[in-house]
Formats: structure tokens, sequence, C-alpha cells
């Protein structure tokens, strides 16, 4: 029997967020507090737990996992399968709407409770080495926290590269479950961490049962074939922007080659006007060619990082297109 995906959002939320799994979600929680240096969780109230009206075909069903502390903290738990791009700014605009939601129930400030984002992605997005990464808002300098309300984990499975080791418990049995680790090696996982063997014992249950993978398969072509699209519309929209760029390049080259050959021409002769028009168009068709390859994947959505890897253009280069 092959098991089901654990990174499926459908079977992520059908593990850790069922009525009868608060135990394994509040381990799995306290394992990433834990591995932050924060304290451990008492109780957690699920907001929204998963029931069989959760369509995995419906757009409107919410996989995210919702929930609340003892002292009304919210927690929003997202299982990313395939890169949507801009997951930063998508965190700061969801996290954004939670805290902010909160204001419709009182209205006032005072009484909004801190919100907590963990994304687990399957995929790298930043720049470090760091399985879990953890935000807050503090001070450049000093590190002085401006306020405890924003605090954001990202789990990034791929950078983890690590064997289950015998009496090692913590964060990384969980994630070594979800990365889909040999089954083989449950045993030990489940002695480092309990409760992680329920979750092991939901998941072959799921991967036993007929319904559940009639779901499972409908949602994972749901995720692939929208990950398809996405890739194939940045995929056209970059090259569209690389030709409109190195025509624009060419043309700007060959009228800035002919100008500069004529004014040159005159100065230094007709020789060496026809030389350096031609170098210097060159030099000045590539740089704009670039440019304009910039401000097309600029206008799709792309970082400055990105797009100083895909041209090639220097900080101030990018920057003059401002």
């Amino acid at each position: 029997m092959k098991l089901l995906d654990p990174r499926v959002d459908f079977v992520f939320k059908r593990i850790f967020a069922s009525e009868g799994n608060k135990d394994v979600l509040l381990a799995f929680l306290n394992g990433i507090f834990s591995d932050a240096g924060e304290p451990p969780l008492n109780e957690v109230v699920l907001l929204n737990p998963y029931t069989d009206k959760d369509d995995p075909l419906d757009k409107q069903s919410i996989f995210d996992i919702w929930a609340k502390t003892e002292e009304g903290k919210l927690i929003n738990i997202e299982m990313q399968l395939f890169n949507k791009y801009d997951i930063e700014k998508r965190t700061l605009y969801y996290w954004s709407k939670r805290y902010s939601g909160q204001l419709q129930e009182t209205g006032k400030y005072k009484d909004l409770k801190k919100c907590v984002t963990i994304n687990i992605l399957n995929y790298k997005v930043l720049p470090n080495e760091h399985t879990h990464s953890v935000f807050h808002l503090r001070e450049d300098r000093n590190g002085t926290p401006l306020a405890d309300d924003i605090e954001i984990h990202f789990l990034e499975l791929p950078k983890l590269e690590h064997t289950p080791v015998p009496g090692e418990g913590g964060l990384v049995n969980w994630l070594l479950f979800l990365k889909g680790i040999d089954d083989s090696n449950w045993e030990v996982l489940s002695m480092n961490e309990p409760v992680l063997k329920k979750a092991m014992d939901t998941l072959q249950f799921l991967s036993q049962d007929e319904e559940a993978r009639m779901k499972y398969e409908a949602r994972q072509k749901f995720l692939l074939d929208e990950a398809s699209q996405r890739d194939g519309a940045l995929t056209e929209g970059f090259a569209k922007g690389l030709a409109e760029g190195r025509a624009v390049g060419r043309a700007a080259g060959i009228e800035e080659g002919k100008a500069e050959g004529k004014l040159a021409g005159r100065l230094e002769g007709k020789l060496e006007g026809k030389l350096e028009g031609k170098l210097e168009g060159k030099l000045e068709g590539k740089l704009e060619a670039r440019l304009e390859v910039a401000r097309n994947l600029l206008a799709m959505g792309l970082d400055y990082h990105a797009i100083r890897t895909a041209t090639g253009l220097t900080d101030e280069e990018l920057e003059s297109m401002k």
C-alpha cells in the first residue's frame, strides 16, 4: 500500500485539524515553538476543524489550519506543496487580514491579540540554510521589539538534511514525517515523539480508505494543474519580456550607433567615427536591452534579486530604472 503524501494540504488538515487529533496539533505546535525558544502551549482550540464538507475541488474550502490558544493568540498554519511565488508578501497580507479582522468583534485596538503565521513549504524561498526561520518586528540596531503581535515562521522542508536519531526529540521528527521519510524509520520517530505515532496511524488509515484516496487524488491533480498553469504563464511572460527587450535594445543600438558615428566622424574622421559609432551603439543597445527586460520582469512582480540574477545588471543600473 502506497501512503498518501502528508504534504498535500487536504491530507495535512485531515491529520492535524480533526477534532480527534487536537493533541497531535498541540504536540506539533509545541515542537515548533520549542525550537524557536518559546514556552509550550497547554491547550489549543481549532477554529476551522476538518469536516467532510471540505471539498478538495471547492475553491471556497479552506485548507489552512486556524487555531487559538488559551490566551487568545491566533495561529494560522499553511502547507504549501508548490511555489505560488511572492510568499513573503502573501504572508504579510493574510497575516494583516487575521490581525485587523479582530476589530470587527471589539472595535478596540487594545484588544488585538498576537497573530502567528506558520508556513510549511515544500520548496526553498529564503536565502539562508536554516530549515526553521522566525521573524518578529524589532528595531534594527538593538533588537528592541516594537510589539510582540507579529510572528512569522517559515519551515522549508527541502533544507532538512537529517536522519532519525534514537532519543533525539523535537521538531525535526515532525518535519521528517511530513517530508515523507521511509516508514521503516517510523518506529524511531514515534519513540522520539510519542504523539507522532497518532499522526502516522491517521495517515495509514487515510491511505487505506477508498473515499479519502479519491479525494486525495482529485486534490493532488488540482494542485498540479494549478502549478503548471502558473509556471507556464510565468515562462511565457519572461520569454515575451526578453524578446521585447532585445528588439528595443537592437533598435536603440542602431540609432545610437548611427548618431554617435556621425558626430565622431565629423570630429575625428569618417573611419574613426564609424568604428566609435558601432562600438558605442552595441554597448548602449545591450544595456538598454537588459534594462528593458528588467522593466518587464519588475512589472511581472519579480523581486530585485531575481531580476539581477536573470539580467546581470548591477544594483546601480537597476536603481536607474526608478
